[in-house]
């Protein structure tokens, strides 16, 4: 059983700390990488402008990965962010960013003060089929997270479609 929380990919990695999947994995004994599949800066899924509050028409940049455990694909994660942010960093390029998205965010100014994370099970779609090495149709977890710094200014729009396979995902909420 693999237990997921999305604390760790909220907080910048220090100095020459893996990313938080890496490390993550490593500390269950096991191999966590991830293969880009695209980044670029387009105009985003209605729902992804929606939550970043993109007026109609904006581009954002976005980093397409499949999320690989011991070599086998596990997860699809599509990360957006608004271009004024974006564009012309890292984020809009090709390649591992040291330390994460969530480091690199950090050093722009941008850190998680709030997330909002919504959960979905679907049916998979061809694209979560073949990425996932899934039946179609089969079922998937969908987890759509926004980050938002203290001012509630939203800066990072995720959505990760999982196997839901030995997948348990873990929340600690402490009331205010």
């Amino acid at each position: 059983m693999w237990i997921a929380s999305s604390l760790p990919y909220l907080s910048p990695r220090g100095v020459n700390q893996a990313d938080a999947w890496s490390q993550e994995a490593a500390e269950a004994g096991r191999v966590g990488t991830q293969k880009i599949r695209e980044v670029g800066e387009m105009i985003p899924p209605a729902e992804v402008s929606a939550v970043l509050g993109l007026p109609d028409g904006a581009s954002a940049v976005v980093r397409r990965r499949t999320i690989l455990l011991d070599g086998r694909p596990v997860e699809q994660a599509d990360s957006w962010y608004p271009a004024a942010i974006a564009a012309g960093t890292a984020l809009a390029r090709p390649g591992k960013i040291k330390g994460g998205a969530v480091t690199l965010l950090a050093d722009l100014g941008y850190t998680v003060h709030e997330v909002r994370e919504e959960i979905e099970v679907r049916a998979a779609t061809a694209e979560d089929s073949t990425e996932l090495v899934l039946p179609d149709g089969a079922p998937v977890i969908v987890l759509r997270r926004t980050s938002l710094t203290a001012e509630a200014v939203p800066f990072e729009a995720s959505v990760m479609v999982m196997a839901p396979q030995g997948r348990r995902l873990r929340y600690r909420l402490i009331a205010g």
